[in-house]
């Protein structure tokens, strides 16, 4: 048990443990408890109905997960059991009964002010919570151990020094590999796990006796997302806390939950025992769900089935491009990427001056062939390249060394080499899709500009060829013309990145590089993304690079793909090479990193545990790897390559 817990702070372990039992030889009492909840908003004059008639139970030490697209409910229903709600909403109806461990009589949060001391030493003390998005939720202007001490300091009797040991202590607990140096570092030095990592031990600092999880591991990958989630399983056991977990992500679920709560616009569709409702769902939305979620059992041709599908018109659309001949596909791959190199300068100061130069290598030796007409898939964890290459691609940032050599309808061109005036005529044929589509948009600008903005730029036709072609556009990836005075406020994440692709389309591009386009959607729109990206490829004859560290999303949608860990590919093949019969280590511990929506395919979470798997020092020969050390791609069989030693390749040859 933590340090922490040895010295005097005021938390009566014996209420806990007696809560936990069942007082007596009765029946355990559920620890939350919410009946009949309806939330409303009061918007512009009227009241919209955020909430109805919400019920479930949450029993002690037990883990329940809400599942439900973006705008079902879960994020207000935790706000509204953590007081948090905002200004314009308001309990209409219903009850949220927590039991107090400290004094062990039951709380009806619903009735609570939200400021009332009741509810503040309720809050952050005995329920607390992780959000989404942890660098929006930390504070940037304050070191992560002032952070997590603040909440100990509110709710515990304790000094500034006991508050500085526990925390360290809780940074141990939560996988800080150097806590006492952690606790003066701030959020943007520190990778998205481990902010994470911070937010997770900020929430238990006060040891709560429930702890919600707001989407905890959305924008994580897929390792990082089940060392996360080892951890909560770990630190759930250890503390003996019970977790609300919030999701759509229904492998997740699989792996985490005892019972499920399936939310659409505010109501409960079905709930019960995770078991029960994997092995057997009943309600239409659920078998929904669970129909929307990629998978690497998904036969050839087979496509996923979104809740809503797009139906998207390409009969008006005029492609300005002629299909590929013969000879401008054999004079060359579409893209061809040799030994490109990449290396950043890390220059910092401190008190004493200014501190050595360190290179950082972001992308090395890489060499990469995409054919006319293919998608190929790219994954690997943060920080493994993948963004720094596409940038290179895309001329945003120049490369140390290497080439970037370009099909351009049989007329190969170097891309390094184009002035200003070559690249701008260059940029129409060559586009990109960003991550975040709430980000990669102008706030500030209607849908129609965002559409007509690279038509103007690159004198795309007149104005009356440019408004036709931006109503062509909409009705291409599935939208309404009549939004195009919109602004993106007025729409959902899947519609913002539908108004994404159609700008990458708008100037008929050859090749479109995706940048993690759905890591950030819900399952079901993630679907309708997809599908819509498979169609257009199809209709359209166009190449894609499709950046993910999601590889289910790959396999779906991929020709070939490759494997990027340190800067290099470790592996390339075919999807059903790659997926069924995968060679190097890395790749074995990512595919062993995917959450299955299946009770019978649980996470290895030891394999993980060490966080090793993506260090080349520790991979088995002959994958072993230093910074010294000559590699190079070698044939397992047809297109199917591994990375391996070249001096341990010399020895395979030799016998």
């Amino acid at each position: 048990m933590l340090a922490y817990l040895a010295v005097s702070l005021t938390f009566d372990k014996c209420s806990i443990n007696r809560y936990r039992s069942g007082i007596g030889d009765g029946p355990i009492r559920p620890l939350l408890e919410v009946k009949q909840l309806a939330v409303d908003f009061h918007l512009h004059g009227s009241r919209v109905p955020a909430l109805k008639d919400v019920s479930f139970a949450l029993m002690p030490g037990k883990t329940l997960a809400i599942v439900g697209e973006s705008g079902s409910g879960k994020t207000v229903t935790s706000q509204a059991i953590l007081g948090i709600l905002p200004n314009t909403a308001e309990v209409t109806a219903g009850e949220i009964l927590f039991t107090d461990t400290d004094t062990d009589q039951t709380v009806n949060i619903a009735k609570l002010h939200p400021r009332s001391p009741q509810m503040q030493d309720i809050r952050g003390n005995q329920i607390s919570i992780i959000f989404q998005e942890p660098m929006v939720s930390l504070s940037p202007m304050h070191s992560i151990g002032d952070q997590i001490s603040e909440a100990m300091l509110l709710h515990r009797n304790v000094d500034k020094n006991e508050a500085k040991n526990a925390t360290i202590d809780m940074l141990r607990l939560v996988g800080f590999p150097h806590p006492k140096q952690a606790i003066k570092q701030y959020p943007f030095e520190l990778s998205g796990g481990l902010r994470q990592r911070a937010m997770i031990a900020m929430a238990l600092i006060c040891h709560p006796s429930l702890l919600i999880a707001d989407e905890p591991t959305t924008a994580l990958d897929v390792t990082v997302q089940a060392q996360i989630l080892q951890l909560i399983k770990s630190l759930q056991k250890e503390l003996g806390m019970a977790v609300l977990l919030i999701t759509h992500d229904l492998g997740v679920v699989a792996n985490m939950a005892d019972d499920v709560v399936v939310m659409y616009h505010g109501e409960v569709m079905e709930r019960g025992p995770a078991k029960k409702l994997f092995k057997d769902p009943q309600h239409p939305y659920l078998k929904a769900l669970f129909s929307a979620v990629p998978h690497f059992d998904m036969h050839e041709g087979e496509r996923l089935t979104p809740i809503r599908e797009i139906q998207h018109n390409i009969e008006h659309f005029h492609h300005h491009c002629t299909p590929w001949t013969e000879e401008q596909r054999k004079a060359g791959p579409h893209l061809q990427v040799s030994n490109l190199s990449k290396k950043f300068t890390n220059r910092s100061r401190s008190l004493f001056g200014k501190k050595p130069e360190e290179q950082l290598t972001a992308v090395s030796d890489f060499n990469l062939e995409i054919e006319c007409g293919e998608c190929f898939g790219l994954v690997g964890e943060s920080g493994c390249g993948k963004t720094t290459l596409s940038k290179m691609l895309m001329r945003a940032i120049r490369p140390d060394k290497g080439k970037i050599i370009y099909n351009d309808r049989g007329r190969m061109v170097d891309l390094l080499k184009l002035n200003d005036e070559e690249l701008r005529a260059f940029r129409p044929k060559m586009r990109i899709v960003f991550q975040d589509p709430y980000s990669a948009l102008n706030p500030r600008m209607t849908v129609l500009n965002t559409l007509l903005e690279p038509m103007v730029i690159h004198n795309f036709g007149d104005r009356a060829a440019q408004l036709k072609r931006a109503k062509e556009l909409m009705g291409l990836v599935g939208m309404d013309p009549r939004y195009l005075n919109r602004y993106p406020h007025s729409f959902s994440g899947g519609q913002r990145q539908r108004i994404s692709i159609a700008r990458a389309l708008a100037l008929d591009p050859q090749l479109l590089i995706f940048d993690e386009p759905v890591s950030a959607l819900d399952v079901s729109v993630q679907a309708q993304i997809l599908n819509l990206l498979k169609d257009l490829q199809k209709e359209l004859g166009l190449t894609y690079l499709f950046i993910s560290h999601n590889l289910a999303v790959v396999d779906y949608i991929a020709n070939r793909i490759g494997v990027m860990c340190r800067g290099q590919l470790v592996e390339i093949g075919h999807r059903e090479q790659l997926f069924r019969n995968p060679q190097h280590p890395y790749t074995k511990a990512l595919l062993a990193a995917v959450p299955y929506p299946d009770l019978d395919r649980p996470l290895d979470f030891e394999l993980l545990s060490e966080g090793r798997h993506n260090v080349p020092d520790y991979w088995p020969a002959p994958y072993c790897l230093s910074d010294d050390t000559p590699s190079q791609l070698q044939e397992v069989e047809p297109d199917h390559l591994v990375r391996v030693s070249v001096s341990r390749q010399q020895e395979i040859q030799a016998s």
